[in-house]
């Protein structure tokens, strides 16, 4: 874990960000269902702005090299009062093969809204190894937008 973080820590510093395959922010499907929150459930859930923007980490088993999804339960909230719901994930089709959800960092800047920073692994389309990465996502309360930015470890 601390080799990821310090991967994770260089790739942000250098900014060594990619568009070539771009994350993706779709409405929650069946991949946000309860039984598919990653266990154990209190170590991959948090919460922020007094309790109104939720992360959880879904892991979805198949396909096992592309399991895992970043669930965001955010305002702004639809006429019932219920908060959007959005999964970030690798692509429309497939997740990621790991996130490390206990090393997700999160700040607040006024004019940008929440930063969330989490490293992870994404899958490699050679089957053979995986690409360590950072996800960095921002979350705007008041319009809804999330935007994603994946960094990569290259050395």
């Amino acid at each position: 874990m601390i080799l990821t973080k310090l991967i994770y820590s260089m790739a942000v510093s250098c900014g060594l960000a990619s568009g070539a395959m771009a994350q993706v922010v779709n409405d929650c499907d069946w991949q946000s269902a309860a039984a598919n929150l990653a266990e154990p459930w209190e170590d991959n859930t948090r919460t922020f702005s007094e309790g109104r923007v939720r992360l959880a980490l879904i892991d979805t088993w198949e396909p096992a090299s592309a399991a895992f999804h970043i669930l965001v339960l955010s305002p702004p909230d639809d006429e019932l009062g219920i908060r959007q719901c959005k999964m970030i994930s690798q692509t429309s089709s497939l997740g990621f093969t790991g996130i490390e959800f206990s090393m997700l960092e999160a700040r607040y800047d006024p004019a940008i809204g929440l930063i969330f920073q989490v490293p992870g692994f994404e899958y490699a389309n050679d089957g053979i190894d995986n690409t360590p990465i950072g996800l960095e996502f921002t979350l705007n309360q008041a319009t809804g937008a999330i935007t994603v930015e994946k960094f990569l470890n290259r050395e």
